[in-house]
């Protein structure tokens, strides 16, 4: 109940703030897109797209290229897991022909900010690219190798971006149901084939006259992404398997784990979230997990606060990786060479590789 209410006022409220807005549109004020190209439903040019996660703001950059009109929700160091549209991200959704979500429980916005702008394009759930199956089987694995305190346990609305999408169309049969499911989905290069393959499918139905240009586009992409795959793979295989044992800040980079054999022993937060609140008794616990399997590195990720991990790494007498963080929930600044998710993969896996104390090797050519 207080999670309808609290959507039911931020409805209310976002909505009001959004007519106000294209209000003003029409009387000759500009939106805060108006002069980056119109609407393909309206002039004909480029193909108006929303996404969620910087993550996916790069794929679809990718895919789209001059095609589209791009708008990313989340901003470099922001987190979707507590994320809330301001009035100018609902006036381009309002606007979008298309809005790209990651799914797998992630968005928990998505349904009020899509009531609240009144969207009526097609949604793109990139998720959908990936055997559900799979990604249950992993979660539970990342669970289970950590005695299960990664168990999602928090009273969140785990309502499906597309029962969102279907209950703004009227629809309200609600009977998807994630579960458990890790959302972190983006972390694993080869979930990311997946991925930009369902993005590329959502684009080219929403325009199909580009869609050649789209397949194109995402064909390119993959390679660069099994490349990159290859050369983690071949990194990872250099580091004797007893030695590849992670600590993270969250439970965020579990399909990177499972895909190169690194071994979970835990996180702080005690959630797939990065706004959980470990126990005392679950710092306790990790701090023994660490002594124990002679973890090597506690890892923070950008979006956290490094101040408990540098606690605990100091009681378990190992050293803290949090002035170069993991850029998990959110790609790196803008201008960085971690600011797209090929540059920031990459980073992740020298950190990853520095803090073992192994150096990293070149990187193949269409990743440099």
């Amino acid at each position: 109940m207080r999670h309808s209410r609290t959507r039911t006022l931020v409805t209310a409220t976002l909505a009001a703030t959004l007519a106000a807005g294209l209000a003003a549109t029409l009387v000759g004020c500009s939106s805060p897109n108006a002069e980056a190209g119109g609407s393909k439903a309206s002039d004909g040019e480029r193909l108006r797209v929303v996404a969620t996660t910087t993550q996916l703001a790069d794929f679809t950059k990718e895919i789209g290229g001059d095609d589209i009109e791009l708008t990313g929700l989340l901003k470099p160091g922001a987190s979707a897991h507590h994320f809330d549209p301001s009035p100018a991200d609902l006036l381009a959704l309002g606007r979008a022909d298309v809005l790209v979500v990651n799914g797998a429980g992630l968005e928990t916005f998505v349904s009020s900010a899509v009531e609240a702008s009144g969207f009526h394009g097609k949604t793109v759930t990139a998720a959908a690219g990936l055997d559900q199956a799979t990604l249950k089987a992993i979660t539970a694995e990342g669970a289970a190798e950590a005695g299960g305190a990664e168990t999602h346990d928090h009273d969140h609305d785990h309502e499906t971006e597309e029962a969102a999408h279907a209950h703004a169309a009227g629809d309200d049969d609600d009977d998807h149901d994630h579960g458990d499911l890790n959302p972190h989905i983006w972390t694993s290069p080869r979930n990311a084939e997946g991925m930009v393959s369902e993005v590329a499918k959502g684009l080219a139905q929403a325009d199909p006259a580009h869609k050649a240009d789209y397949q194109r586009r995402a064909d390119a992409y993959v390679l660069k992404l099994k490349s990159l795959d290859e050369w983690i793979t071949t990194q990872m295989d250099r580091v004797p398997k007893a030695e590849r044992i992670m600590v993270t800040g969250h439970d965020s980079l579990r399909y990177y784990l499972h895909d190169y054999g690194i071994a979970f022993a835990g996180s702080i937060l005690p959630s797939f979230e990065d706004n959980a609140e470990p126990s005392a008794a679950d710092v306790d616990r990790l701090v023994a997990t660490i002594k124990e399997r002679k973890v090597r590195a506690v890892f923070v990720e950008s979006s956290m606060s490094p101040g408990l991990a540098r606690t605990i790494a100091k009681e378990a007498g190992v050293k803290v990786v949090d002035a170069e963080s993991l850029y998990t929930d959110s790609l790196g600044p803008v201008g960085s060479s971690s600011a797209q998710y090929l540059g920031a993969t990459v980073h992740n896996t020298q950190t990853i590789l520095e803090a073992w104390g192994e150096k990293p090797g070149p990187l193949p050519e269409n990743l440099k």
